[in-house]
């Protein structure tokens, strides 16, 4: 077996290709480990082994030396216990690589990786801490020009995919809102994190972030760590976000985990609000709220977006702007932040019809998805078609199906790499009470696995929470043609039964109860004539609790109507902008040596669609006549509406190609007659040679998606210059 530094030294170091970062090969997808790459749980064993037989190896050379053995015998087993030793120090190295994304020795660790993609992020001025020459505040950061130029384009594209597409509503809500409005969405009561106190100093932690880093740092640098050990340490990690506040303040304990900083006891965790608190107006007495999504503007508008519409189902409304969360230990760059932009969609639709009229165009789509029997069953995620996943029941209906594709379609075309991007469907103990189903597009980067994007099918649940806190009915019509006898099933809480035996939390046993469905009430209609009592479990209470005769009636009942008046259900895509840009840096970058070999030059591969700059223009030497053919082509390009950039400093042409790879842009036209100039693609680096007045269309073309680079190869001849190399 080759150790892991055998390997390295077998390699240039310029043919290292990161987990993360090709440096030869832009076109590829990411490189994965090889599926012959031992597992870190075989490893790990093996080691334990490995270690087992060193030390009987050790115990055996003592006996032979307090036997009187010969010298030959004796050197043979001491021979034989350093090869043992060296096959020992191969697995650690090997289940070091596997810890750190380093197989091998043959790929760049996630960290260096990491490192490498914000150092040229913020070197180029694509984000920076905000406030910097005062220290900066953690978890808030500026865009620079190129970073603002590429989150334009996204929700430039996110807008035509979605709204234009699909022919949405869209509005533009406050960010301040008042408090009745989240009271009456669950945020005052329940936007929480759990928070733990240094005992000494008062500095607060997040507690499940304390936990997660202790496992994943014992994980990673704990190699005698047993294979049970380990995996009791991977469950903890799957399971993070479901442990209650008792659960996380024991492992705590029983871990030993202090104060990162000081080393000093923590408080036992307790729910810290997330919401920046505000007041409306000079009295103080109108609370409000900086809102923690925008979806709640929405919702208290249905009523006269449903009249805008026609009073027709189903329809979309969309919302693109800012919300704000008070993150307890805010890091990760623009993965957890205090401020952010948030694209949402509300679709309203019947309850008793969730097909859609456009499923087919993405049921035959075929991507990585992670439902819950793979995820309890400790298996990984795999590919499945979308329309197989639903006629199956993994995925509950067809419109959140439908935006499932969607949404892949749109994430895949901005450049998140298909192989690194997985749906993942919420465990029961995840999903809120009233939630029909709910996926999360997640994207792996060097964090690991990230929610970009959540899609939910929420119910009834909104509407129905600002119908009862406002009075105003946010309900939809179905007018019959004759009138019908329908059956319907009526549930009536007794709030003073409830009120008596539950006191503080009476509403989310209401809440609970009024959610049920037709077959979860009328099976406790029976119960309760039978037995009298019957234990209902309540998910947002998190247990169960005896509800008896007294408390509910359950009844159906018979008669005739012109009209069904019902509440709509919201199927909910959720983007989180910043998330989704960060991880498309990550898919985006790579390295490639530069033609002398002796340095790694930067390359951002933005698809011309998200490109901060689509366009450079460069004079090949500083010449008044190629400076005026420059600008002239600067200006067409951006009457064309293409974003452009001259550079008529007398940098080498090769440096100048350079600078801009590093900014991502995807073609550079190079001025070098008056009459016809090169346009060359960043990552191939081929160049065609076309005339002047054709260069805006060109560009405009293949910057538009209407051709490849591919088409337009075929159509203008090819150039070859050593300074596209350079």
């Amino acid at each position: 077996m080759r150790s892991g530094s055998a390997i390295l030294s077998s390699l240039s170091r310029h043919r290292i290709i990161s987990r993360f970062c090709h440096i030869t090969s832009p076109q590829r997808p990411a490189a994965v480990l090889s599926p012959m790459a031992t597992s870190e749980d075989s490893l790990r064993r093996a080691l334990a082994e490995k270690q087992s037989t060193i030390d009987a190896s050790g115990n055996a050379i003592r006996q032979l030396k307090s036997s009187g053995a010969s010298k030959s015998e004796i050197d043979d087993a001491v021979k034989a216990l350093n090869a043992l030793k060296l096959e020992k120090t191969s697995i650690e190295t090997q289940l070091k690589a596997s810890i750190s994304g380093d197989a091998n020795g043959s790929v760049m660790s996630r960290d260096a990786f990491r490192q490498a993609v914000v150092n040229t992020l913020e070197r180029r001025l694509f984000y920076i801490p905000s406030f910097k020459i005062y220290r900066g505040v953690a978890g808030l950061y500026d865009y620079g020009p190129p970073g603002c130029a590429v989150k334009s384009n996204v929700l430039a594209f996110w807008r035509q995919h979605f709204v234009l597409e699909e022919d949405m509503l869209e509005v533009d809500c406050p960010c301040v809102t008042p408090e009745v409005v989240l009271k009456a969405s669950g945020h005052v009561d329940k936007f929480t994190d759990l928070m733990v106190k240094d005992e000494k100093t008062g500095t607060c932690y997040r507690a499940d972030h304390l936990l997660k880093d202790h496992c994943k740092d014992k994980l990673e640098k704990d190699l005698t760590m047993s294979a049970e050990k380990a995996a009791e340490l991977k469950h903890i990690l799957a399971v993070l976000d479901d442990l209650s506040a008792e659960q996380l303040g024991a492992k705590i304990k029983e871990y030993g985990i202090v104060a990162p900083d000081t080393k000093n006891p923590l408080s036992d965790p307790y729910p810290f609000n997330l919401m920046f608190q505000t007041s409306i107006g000079p009295s103080g007495m109108s609370p409000g709220y900086m809102r923690p999504e925008t979806a709640q503007g929405i919702f208290v508008n249905f009523k006269d977006l449903y009249y805008y519409n026609g009073n027709k189902l189903p329809f979309a409304a969309a919302q693109i702007g800012q919300a704000f969360r008070n993150e307890i230990s805010p890091r990760q760059g623009l993965l957890r932040v205090r401020e952010f932009t948030l694209a949402e969609i509300e679709h309203f639709v019947d309850p008793d019809d969730k097909s859609h009229p456009k499923y087919s165009e993405v049921s035959k789509l075929e991507f990585l998805m992670f439902p819950r029997d793979l995820q309890m069953s400790g298996q990984s995620a795999k590919k499945l078609c979308l329309g197989e996943a639903v006629s199956k029941g993994i995925v509950n209906n067809q419109t959140l199906a439908y935006f499932i594709g969607r949404v892949y379609l749109f994430l895949t075309r901005l450049g998140i790499d298909e192989e690194r991007l997985r749906f993942r469907q919420h465990l029961p103990n995840e999903m809120a009470h009233y939630a029909a189903d709910c996926w999360d597009a997640e994207i792996e980067s060097s964090y690991g696995w990230i929610e970009c994007v959540g899609i939910a099918d929420r119910s009834a649940y909104d509407l129905r929470a600002h119908t009862d806190k406002s009075g105003v009915a946010l309900v939809a019509q179905e007018k019959f043609a004759e009138p019908k006898e329908v059956e319907k099933l009526v549930i009536t809480p007794i709030k003073k039964e409830l009120g008596l035996a539950f006191k503080g939390n009476q509403k989310m046993v209401v809440e609970a109860l009024e959610a049920m469905n037709e077959k979860e009430a009328m099976d406790m209609k029976a119960a309760l004539e039978s037995k009298g009592e019957v234990e209902f479990e309540v998910c947002t209470l998190q247990k169960t609790v005896t509800i008896n005769k007294k408390m509910v009636t359950i009844s159906k009942e018979k008669k005739k109507e012109h009209q069904r008046v019902f509440t709509p259900s919201v199927i909910e895509p959720s983007f989180g902008i910043g998330r989704i840009i960060y991880c498309l840096y990550e898919h985006s970058f790579y390295m490639r040596p530069s033609k002398a070999g002796d340095e790694q030059l930067n390359v951002f591969r933005f698809p011309p669609l998200v490109a901060p700059i689509k366009c450079t223009v460069f004079p090949l030497v500083q010449n008044q006549q190629y400076e005026e053919v420059a600008k002239n082509i600067s200006r067409s390009l951006t009457a064309a509406g293409i974003s452009n950039k001259k550079d008529i400093t007398g940098t080498s042409i090769g440096k100048r190609y350079a600078r801009t790879d590093e900014l991502g842009v995807p073609f550079a036209v190079t001025v070098d007659s008056t009459s016809s100039v090169t346009i060359r693609e960043r990552d191939s680096k081929d160049q065609i040679r076309v005339s002047v007045d054709e260069v805006a269309a060109v560009v405009k073309e293949v910057s538009e998606g209407k051709s490849t680079w591919a088409d337009i190869l075929k159509k203008y001849p090819a150039h070859t210059s050593a300074s596209a190399d350079e």
